[in-house]
């Protein structure tokens, strides 16, 4: 394994560049650790070394998405949620502890939580639609990125028109947070969801509009007709 990391390592190290990664750090508030590549080629370096791994039980590519996350850096975080997403044919219910202790450990920035949420963890919980209750208990987190999470693991689902139900109590249960990543994720949430219930989703926006933040509701309506997003906006 350690000679893995360190020929991707390596990887990363000669692709990147200073402009790109002083490009990259205007998007994040946080301090970021940044090799400087772009993404479609940190996803051709990780389907690389997932081609080396594949045959290796899910434990092992596990542990190597570890080693990646400890690391901390923008790009090997990238590749970690890539890993644990290739082998998504091979959840089971004891795996969502492990994706909650990732969150809870490693992630610290939009990115890190949104790669992760939006591709292992929803597809997680498409598979054991059960968990989905674990997500809402993420809502009381005192961690922003594990609020967060609690929202933007659904944005994939939501799309497809599952868990409109439990949007809806996500939604309920961080609509007056003041953290600006969180509002955004829920937003962000109610948006993917609108696009297989419109209706349902500008109602519960017009219903909760005056207590929920402009940036959620702004995001929550963006792909709503004119018509509709003036009616949302309107005072």
């Amino acid at each position: 394994m350690k000679d893995i990391i360190a020929k991707t390592i390596k990887k990363l190290e000669e692709n990147g560049d200073e402009k790109t990664r002083e490009s990259s750090k205007r998007f994040f508030k946080e301090e970021i650790k940044c090799h400087g590549l772009k993404s479609a080629q940190v996803l051709k370096i990780a389907k690389e070394l997932f081609a080396e791994v594949k045959d290796r039980p899910k434990k092992e590519i596990f542990a190597l998405c570890e080693e990646f996350w400890k690391l901390g850096g923008i790009e090997e975080s990238g590749i970690a949620c890539h890993l644990s997403y290739a082998v998504r044919k091979q959840y089971e219910p004891a795996d969502f502890k492990i994706f909650e202790r990732w969150v809870e450990k490693y992630v610290g920035n939009w990115a890190a939580c949104d790669t992760l949420c939006n591709h292992t963890v929803g597809d997680f919980v498409t598979e054991y639609p059960e968990f989905v209750g674990e997500l809402k208990k993420w809502t009381a987190a005192k961690n922003r990125w594990k609020k967060r999470a609690a929202a933007v693991s659904l944005i994939v689902p939501a799309r497809k028109g599952m868990f409109l139900d439990d949007v809806f109590e996500i939604a309920d249960s961080l609509l007056t947070d003041d953290d600006d990543m969180v509002r955004k994720g829920y937003g962000w949430m109610l948006k993917s969801a609108s696009r297989a219930h419109e209706k349902e989703v500008f109602e519960y926006v017009v219903k909760n509009k005056g207590k929920m933040p402009r940036t959620a509701l702004r995001y929550a309506i963006e792909k709503m007709p004119k018509d509709l997003k003036a009616k949302a906006m309107a005072k």
